[in-house]
């Protein structure tokens, strides 16, 4: 007999296979692979995809940026001359996205891929000059980057906070762990804040979604 969770779990794989793998996946998961990083789930990527088409993205900021499916994702769905900049301490992450992107023909008059660290490089960009602010970092560093990315969205932007369920142990009261504890903080940062609307999705492992009043 099927129980509640098998039935949720089922319908949550259901939705994770709606959209078709396409190259795109295939090759942002090898190069995962080579930079030794985990690629956001195909459900993920056709979210981010749909939320940049719904909002008409044309200026977009990704901070963490894995293999590069996250920013992929999010150009397919973009104005047609939409800008990625990409923000990741680790080099080859860095140089992962640049080889995605490439070969999937997108300009490089099109995207600014930047090394370095997200909290020295955020205060430089401009305030209210962005669309869409995706943020894929560990737990305890994404709080601190919800207030700059707050920072940068005009009104009417999106803020996309991936992992927002940290490996789903955020629904689990007695897990205590630091990154689960940080998503929590953040849930509630955005779910308090009156300059915004939010909804959670249990796509991947959570995308939690904020749009700026």
């Amino acid at each position: 007999m099927s129980t509640p969770e098998k039935t949720k779990y089922a319908s949550w794989a259901y939705a994770e296979e709606h959209s078709v793998p396409d190259e795109l996946v295939e090759r942002a998961r090898v190069l995962a692979a080579n930079v030794g990083t985990d690629p956001i789930s195909d459900g993920t990527a056709a979210a981010l995809t749909t939320l940049a088409a719904a909002c008409r993205a044309r200026s977009m900021v990704g901070i963490g940026l894995g293999a590069g499916l996250a920013g992929a994702a999010l150009l397919r769905g973009a104005a047609a001359d939409a800008v990625f900049t990409g923000i990741d301490a680790d080099a080859d992450c860095v140089s992962a996205t640049r080889q995605l992107l490439g070969s999937l023909g997108v300009a490089s008059s099109r995207t600014r891929l930047i090394t370095g660290k997200a909290t020295e490089v955020l205060p430089r960009l401009t305030p209210e000059g962005y669309d869409l602010v995706f943020i894929d970092a560990a737990g305890e560093s994404a709080v601190d980057y919800l207030s700059h990315g707050l920072r940068l969205l005009h009104p009417g932007g999106t803020l996309i906070l991936n992992d927002a369920l940290d490996g789903d142990r955020v629904p689990k009261p007695a897990v205590r762990e630091a990154s689960t504890q940080a998503m929590r903080r953040a849930e509630a940062l955005l779910r308090e804040d009156d300059a915004v609307v939010t909804a959670m999705f249990s796509t991947g492992t959570g995308v939690l979604v904020a749009v700026k009043r």
